[in-house]
């Protein structure tokens, strides 16, 4: 494999990040133990759940608990969602003054109707001057901690945002943009836009731009780069019960041969090491539970039963956990269709706005009660 033509290093502020793969945030996924079990899979940069500017500053205890981060996990990166730039600046203060984290990311991706309903996520940069005040608000109070934001091609087709976000992003100072290429309405349906990556590299000159959607596999990233001739690339749906995706970029930006898929039994131990992770940071009743979702993505393509799968997907306890593990037939290759998508795609559907929305890009209203509580998306 030719080494792909790359940066020898992605600088986000201070922050050297090698290989240049960043794991985005995804609301029940990336808590403290999937971020532990991906680092272990190779360098990058590792983002948290959302956390809501407003839970934050209230110190709402879900969001406190949410932010826990390991004790050698460097630089520790928190993603924070707001539509006040009150409440953005606040909260960013409060990360800087109590040294809640090393960097911090901004949400203006999220397509779900609870959050674009009110302005947030992916409805927001419409807004282009109360986008510019969010992302100024948080650069000020940031200090010397790195800002960056992500965010989406647009509302919708007839509604494209994102080369208006990246020069805003750029001038208020962020140290770095990522874009998804999708939009809100196409949520995570149909092919990511891989040229709205490359126009905005070409509008956005003094900082990194990452690339974000359809990397399934370390393959996908050489592609991506090479198309668009972004900096770095952004990792979501891809890893989910595949953490060794890492691993395998890492090589792949090295220029070596990517290593051989895992066997069944090494899954198996991949997500009894999960377990054990979980179980550390909620319990472990909680833990086991929070467990099932990611079981169907970890068998994904192995011929394991539809009985053991939703025994699987019942487990309650690492002794249950275990005792199913062991009917497995451990010596099972990597199956060829394992790879490909996974995770949440649906079906496209007009975004929820607030009443008026795209009346005016300009207004930078906040829409009543638009700071919710609720964080992790």
């Amino acid at each position: 494999m030719e080494r792909v033509s790359v940066p020898a290093t992605l600088k986000i502020g201070p922050f050297a990040v090698d290989p240049p793969v960043v794991l985005a945030p995804m609301a029940g996924i990336t808590n403290v133990a999937f971020r532990q079990l991906c680092r272990r899979y190779g360098a990058g940069l590792y983002v948290c759940e959302m956390i809501t500017a407003r839970a934050l500053v209230e110190r709402d205890p879900m969001t406190m608990h949410m932010i826990t981060f390991d004790e050698d996990e460097h630089p520790r990166s928190m993603q924070l969602y707001g539509v006040d730039p009150r409440n953005v600046g606040e909260a960013t203060k409060m990360i800087v003054d109590e040294n809640l984290a090393d960097h911090m990311d901004m949400n203006f991706g999220c397509p779900v109707p609870k959050v674009t309903r009110k302005g947030g996520g992916a409805a927001l940069p419409y807004k282009r001057e109360l986008f510019r005040q969010i992302v100024r608000a948080a650069v000020r109070n940031a200090g010397d901690m790195p800002v960056t934001v992500k965010f989406r091609i647009g509302i919708d087709d007839d509604h494209l945002t994102y080369l208006d976000a990246g020069r805003i992003a750029q001038d208020e100072g962020a140290q770095a943009v990522a874009l998804h290429a999708r939009t809100a309405s196409q949520r995570y349906s149909g092919k990511a836009d891989w040229t709205a990556i490359a126009r905005l590299k070409e509008a956005v000159t003094s900082i990194p731009v990452l690339g974000n959607g359809d990397i399934f596999s370390a393959q996908d990233a050489l592609d991506m780069v090479a198309e668009t001739g972004c900096d770095g690339v952004v990792v979501g749906r891809g890893c989910l019960g595949r953490p060794w995706l890492f691993r395998d970029l890492q090589a792949a930006f090295r220029g070596e041969p990517i290593p051989a898929g895992p066997t069944l039994g090494e899954v198996a131990e991949v997500l009894r090491t999960h377990a054990e992770l979980l179980a550390a940071h909620d319990g472990e009743h909680k833990g086991l539970r929070d467990l099932r979702k990611h079981m169907a993505w970890y068998w994904h393509g192995f011929p394991v039963g539809g009985d053991t799968r939703r025994a699987f997907a019942m487990v309650s306890s690492l002794q249950e956990l275990d005792d199913l593990i062991g009917k497995l037939d451990k010596d099972v290759p990597f199956p060829v269709n394992a790879e490909g998508p996974r995770g949440r795609q649906g079906s496209a559907a007009k975004v929820v706005l607030p009443e008026g929305w795209l009346d005016d890009p300009e207004d930078a209203t906040v829409p009543a009660g638009a700071d919710v509580m609720h964080s992790g998306g």
